[in-house]
């Protein structure tokens, strides 16, 4: 295998626009960065209301995955929505999706859950599965969000919330293009 520093393209550093700290600067973090200044600038998002860079880890079968949770919205500290983040297609990451907004929190499901790519989005209700608006402008401003406050879904059962950890694992398990498992030794982000 070639020795390979990274698999992403690094532009240098930039500042976090959410915490003012400094991080990897990738086409991939870009887009992030796009994202929490859409949610702020054109969804009334503040950026109290946003948590960046929540993840799950897992193991099943020896296999160790961490998942990422691009944002998590909050209103009033309820967590009320996650983003998640995948370049191309959105139809193959909504199931894993839908897991992480269910197992991220150990005492609530979380109503709703929105995979990106950063030119398109699907808004998926955590509850039933199913897709039930398209496009970033489909998005929930936090008028919308803080509306889900009056009806919060409890937590999953212990058997069902480690399907959904499994479906997870398998779903977001990493074979970068170095032909090995993400993130790479050494590399600085992943």
């Amino acid at each position: 295998m070639p020795d390979i520093p990274s698999h992403h393209l690094i532009h240098g550093t930039l500042t976090d626009y959410l915490t003012g700290e400094s991080l990897v600067d990738t086409d991939d973090e870009r887009i992030r960065q796009k994202l929490s200044r859409f949610l702020v600038e054109e969804k009334g998002y503040s950026k109290e209301d946003l948590e960046p860079r929540r993840k799950i880890e897992t193991l099943f079968a020896k296999v160790f995955v961490v998942s990422k949770i691009e944002l998590v919205a909050r209103i009033d500290g309820l967590p009320l929505m996650i983003i998640r983040y995948g370049p191309g297609s959105l139809v193959t990451r909504e199931r894993p999706t839908l897991a992480a907004a269910r197992v991220l929190e150990p005492d609530r499901i979380i109503p709703r859950a929105v995979i990106t790519n950063g030119r398109d989005a699907e808004i998926l209700d955590t509850g039933s599965g199913k897709v039930i608006a398209t496009g970033l402008a489909g998005i929930p401003d936090r008028a919308e969000l803080a509306t889900l406050t009056l009806a919060p879904l409890t937590a999953l059962t212990e058997g069902r919330r480690e399907k959904e950890l499994r479906i997870l694992n398998a779903y977001d398990v990493e074979i970068c293009c170095a032909g090995g498992p993400c993130a790479l030794p050494g590399a600085e982000e992943g």
